[in-house]
């Protein structure tokens, strides 16, 4: 995300379809503390560029807590990682075709 995106919603970069279900959860974890996902975990979602391309996000997110266990704040990193999920698809398609030529 550029200057223009600093201060925004997230809906930014969440594709519409995706929304309640992202805001759902966000909710969920800033009223209980506790994620489906453990604090460093790289999870990967779709998003979708400013010029509105699709493209995959691999992002880890930390939850900061106070004394009592609430949620005081996030902290995320995010990266375009669809170059990394393309060869990871040649790959398979690759060990696929080289399976069936085997059998």
């Amino acid at each position: 995300m550029g200057e223009g995106a600093l201060g925004q919603s997230l809906d930014l970069i969440i594709p519409e379809r995706l929304r309640a279900c992202h805001w759902q959860g966000f909710h969920e974890v800033v009223r209980t503390g506790k994620s489906h996902y453990s604090q460093g975990d790289l999870l990967s979602v779709p998003g979708i560029r400013k010029d509105r391309q699709r493209i995959s996000l691999g992002f880890t997110i930390v939850p900061f807590m106070d004394g009592r266990g609430r949620v005081i704040g996030m902290a995320a990193v995010m990266r375009d990682i669809a170059a990394r999920f393309e060869e990871i698809k040649r790959l398979k398609q690759q060990l696929a075709t080289a399976m069936e030529r085997a059998s």
